[in-house]
């Protein structure tokens, strides 16, 4: 039976099918559920003004740069916070009590010390499917929060097409 839940949501088309999962699960053993968001500039979509050059010749230029780059930033956490209070709200109309948190930095971390300090008996985190190469270089939330935390891991691998058997030649005959 878990009591409480901790949901790492990255605002990904899966997103919304891995909180339905949570939901779910939440309402059946009546647990409460922790939203949370991590937001990490060093992955997509944001973009990191540690790329950004400062122009030697114009350094206003690079001054007007930073301060876009600083309003967008600021858009992007207020819309992900208008989007886990919507979240929040559709639990609690649900029944089950839920709270959320949005932060910055390294995700996988992130996870597994709010599971320690909250404290969740359950954590739920999608995969993105990286293997290989992709895995090595740009890393995997969901096997870090396998390895790290210190209570039990629901990995979602997202929506997956049903199989529907092929009857275009099936033939039914009777007898």
């Amino acid at each position: 039976m878990f009591y409480k839940i901790l949901v790492a949501l990255d605002n990904s088309g899966r997103s919304q099918y891995i909180f339905e999962q949570a939901l779910y699960l939440a309402k059946a053993s009546e647990a409460e559920m922790m939203l949370l968001h991590v937001l990490s500039p060093l992955e997509d979509p944001y973009i990191n003004p540690i790329f950004l050059q400062p122009e030697t010749i114009y350094p206003t230029l690079h001054t007007e740069t930073i301060n876009q780059y600083m309003q967008a930033w600021d858009e992007l956490k207020q819309d992900r916070l208008d989007w886990m209070r919507s979240l929040t709200q559709t639990a609690v109309n649900a029944g089950v009590k839920t709270e959320f948190t949005q932060t910055v930095g390294d995700a996988g971390r992130i996870i597994c010390e709010l599971a320690l300090s909250w404290p969740a008996d359950l954590i739920i985190v999608g995969r993105r499917g990286r293997t290989g190469i992709s895995e090595v270089f740009l890393g995997s939330i969901s096997n870090y929060v396998l390895h790290h935390a210190h209570c039990s891991v629901l990995t979602i691998q997202g929506l997956s097409s049903p199989i529907v058997p092929n009857t275009e030649n099936t033939q039914v005959t009777s007898t």
